[in-house]
């Protein structure tokens, strides 16, 4: 779920507006690079903004009264790297607050910390983890969307115990409590969300060959060499 407007105490909702702001700064960077040099990636770019506005923004009703979504931040990461993919939640993100009352303006650094920041970048390392280890591109895409998903919520669990720590068990019995609830919903939205971008990478390997090559996802003349991070990504 996106931490709803007012729900973070404002010390908390500061010190993670803080934490995100260099990863944001640092990829509006990298997309400025990235347009600058090839211009012909706005397109996909464009497309990777927009799968990630549009499964973040379902919301479907889990249990007592809370709601979860896919979040979409897999592809772009894996396409274009995690540092973009932090501008591109952090648009989606504000877009969502003020047009869709989804998340909020107070907590939109909570919220880009856990779902633009830290997922893009947990789930691009399994992925490239699976890839230098020679796993077929569409496991490494299916394990990266599954684990950009799901380590979101495992922050956002975090950053709801420490907000609000449970009166007897504190920070540990808060967090057991957040993530069972989002568990329950939560690690099956995981899977479809990696079958989807599974099947989206499939429709882009047919499309948009050329563009997938030049950024490393897919590599002509054979297997690249482990860690070699200029051919494939």
């Amino acid at each position: 779920m996106h931490i709803a407007e007012g729900f973070l105490p404002p010390a908390h909702a500061v010190a993670w507006g803080v934490a995100s702001a260099p990863f944001v700064v640092h990829g509006v960077r990298a997309l400025q690079r990235e347009v600058r040099e090839h211009p012909e990636s706005t397109l996909l770019l464009g497309a990777s903004g927009a799968f990630t506005f549009v499964l973040s923004a379902l919301k479907l009703p889990s249990v007592t009264g809370s709601c979860s979504h896919p979040t979409g931040t897999g592809l772009g990461a894996m396409l274009f790297r995690p540092p973009i993919m932090a501008v591109l939640g952090t648009i989606t993100l504000l877009f969502q607050a003020l047009l869709l009352a989804h998340g909020g303006l107070t907590t939109l650094g909570a919220n880009v910390f856990s779902m633009a920041i830290v997922g893009p970048w947990a789930g691009y390392g399994v992925y490239r983890l699976l890839r230098r280890s020679e796993a077929p591109l569409m496991v490494a895409v299916f394990f990266g969307a599954f684990v950009a998903d799901l380590s979101t919520y495992c922050v956002t669990s975090v950053q709801l115990a420490l907000a609000f720590p449970d009166p007897g068990s504190g920070f540990l019995g808060a967090l057991g409590k957040f993530g069972s609830i989002f568990a329950v919903t939560q690690i099956p939205l995981a899977v479809s969300e990696g079958l989807l971008t599974v099947l989206v990478m499939r429709l882009l390997v047919q499309s948009s060959k050329g563009e997938l090559t030049r950024l490393g996802v897919l590599v002509t003349g054979g297997k690249a060499p482990a860690g070699t991070e200029a051919v494939s990504r």
